[in-house]
């Protein structure tokens, strides 16, 4: 019954969402963000404890500055996911340099016989950027945590997600179904910047902290030799979006004979391109999630 609830109500939001203003709709996601900025203590208090970590080269005034600016770049992700369930959103006209990233992926695409890994983040809108590679000649299967309704994770995410031609599975099955991706010569895509479980993890350096990462990557890596390629997409002041593809990460660690440290020392490189694309962007990024275990 509580699931059916839920679902009606979601429902329900996506059809107002739909028949709303455009400009309703962002300033009535930023007005509750901002609410839940204030009245949500403990994950205020996580999201500045974090920042301070990270940057303690900044004063706690400029701190508390970014983690309200961290929380207005989540209403506009927010609102625009919401948008882009609406069909209110053109991908491929929010992308300004649209042309030069589909060559890119084209490139990519037709040049990997062993397959393609994409890692990125929980960094601007991340689903943009997974819509827009797999309208773009790189659809993927794509990793993630099963949602807590699986009503509207069966009726409304997963059709979401999978509008492009990606797949969405589980991480319950993940590793094998990543396997026989690589094997086809097709594409993965994992976010890797949230804590991992205890198996298949190792603790590694991000922003100057270990920070718990799955070593799933580095596995895939050593055993399929795919193309493992950083990909982001970061939100502009007038409102657009920059797509950035960096070059594809070779490193193999061919300096370390150990097993363990060799995925070790591949995952550090992982994080160090996540690292660097938050810093440039550190707003964008969601700060909100308990990433070192604070």
């Amino acid at each position: 019954m509580k699931e059916r609830i839920e679902y009606s109500f979601v429902k329900l939001f996506l059809w107002l969402a739909k028949i709303a203003p455009k400009s309703f709709i962002y300033l009535m996601m930023k007005g509750l963000t901002l609410l839940v900025y204030h009245l949500d203590k403990k994950r205020r208090n996580l999201t500045i404890a974090n920042l301070t970590m990270a940057f303690p080269e900044k004063t706690s005034e400029e701190i508390v500055m970014l983690s309200k600016q961290v929380y207005m770049e989540l209403s506009i992700t927010i609102t625009e996911i919401l948008l882009m369930f609406t069909g209110q959103f053109n991908i491929d006209e929010a992308i300004k340099n649209h042309d030069q990233a589909q060559k890119k992926l084209h490139d990519i695409a037709q040049n990997s016989p062993n397959g393609v890994i994409v890692i990125t983040a929980h960094f601007s809108n991340w689903e943009l950027a997974a819509h827009f590679l797999a309208k773009h000649g790189l659809p993927m299967l794509a990793i993630g945590r099963e949602g807590n309704n699986k009503l509207i994770d069966q009726k409304i995410t997963i059709p979401f997600r999978n509008k492009y031609g990606n797949r969405a599975t589980s991480k319950d099955n993940a590793m094998l179904a990543m396997a026989k991706t690589l094997k086809k010569g097709d594409a993965v895509g994992l976010l890797i910047d949230q804590k991992s479980g205890h198996l298949n993890s190792v603790k590694v350096n991000f922003f100057g902290m270990p920070a718990e990462t799955t070593i799933s990557v580095a596995m895939l890596k050593l055993k399929f030799n795919p193309i493992v390629v950083p990909i982001f997409v970061t939100r502009q002041s007038d409102g657009m979006y920059e797509m950035i593809i960096n070059e594809p990460i070779d490193y193999v660690a061919d300096e370390i004979e150990d097993k363990e440290k060799k995925l070790e020392a591949m995952t550090l490189k992982y994080n160090q391109v996540i690292e660097k694309t938050i810093r440039q962007y550190p707003a964008q990024w969601f700060w909100m999630h308990n990433r070192w275990r604070l």
